[in-house]
């Protein structure tokens, strides 16, 4: 079983290298056949450079700049029975290829796999907060799922999906260019297989989003946009605010 691995990266030079670092180490850790698909998106510093420096890895420039663009550029270009979507500034943990394949190994309509970050520039009270939004989002996540059987849950930039399922209900939609568009992916998954987020599946990742806006106000904007792409199937939000900047 074939794993591609899709980065999708605006400005990413001083974390790209610590995120391609640690998908290599585990590739080679298990000896799996991968492939590593880094997208420079639109990216006007030296993110594809430190892309280009690791042997091996596929360099794709999409010049129109967004998350919807990237993925989508990215996507055409994998050839893996899974394609693994994982941010530019997250490190997969260890053993986290060996669960990922042993997870679709074992479940055949498995179609997606998720996982939770685990903010590593945070203090420890945010932390905490971030656990207990997990908590809440794992409950609405049962109840959707198993009890109203009107999607799932997925964290954007760390979660894994089969390329012929993604493919089939028509990739990425456009309707979702940043907020939401892991919950409608989701969504639309559910539809022809079993979505499954797991906390035995961390990331970790920059909280730097989480700082630069405050937990309340991110917390509220991530649960009203969970909530309008499964019952209403479009964003909450439309605008979003570019940390990189």
């Amino acid at each position: 079983m074939k794993l591609s691995f899709v980065v999708p990266a605006y400005n990413e030079e001083a974390r790209l290298g610590r995120c391609v670092a640690a998908i290599i180490a585990q590739v080679v850790q298990c000896g799996c056949d991968a492939q590593i698909i880094v997208v420079n998106n639109a990216s006007t510093d030296g993110t594809a450079a430190v892309a280009a420096s690791f042997p091996g890895v596929l360099v794709v420039d999409e010049p129109q700049k967004g998350l919807y663009q990237a993925r989508r550029a990215g996507l055409a270009m994998a050839d893996g029975d899974l394609v693994a979507n994982v941010d530019a500034d997250t490190i997969i943990t260890d053993g986290w290829i060996t669960r990922t394949l042993q997870e679709f190994a074992a479940h055949p309509n498995l179609v997606a796999l998720s996982g939770p970050y685990i903010y590593y520039d945070v203090s420890p009270v945010l932390r905490i907060l971030v656990k207990v939004f997990y908590g809440g989002g794992y409950l609405c996540y049962l109840t959707n799922r198993f009890v109203f059987k009107v999607g799932s849950m997925m964290q954007g930039g760390n979660f894994i999906v089969r390329r012929l399922a993604l493919e089939s209900i028509g990739g990425f939609s456009k309707d979702f260019i940043f907020y939401g568009e892991d919950t409608d992916l989701a969504r639309r998954l559910s539809a022809i297989g079993d979505v499954k987020f797991t906390f035995a599946l961390p990331a970790m990742s920059s909280g730097r989003r989480l700082i630069s806006e405050g937990p309340v106000k991110i917390a509220l904007r991530y649960a009203m946009n969970f909530a309008w792409a499964t019952f209403f199937h479009k964003p909450f939000t439309e605008t979003w605010i570019d940390i990189r900047n």
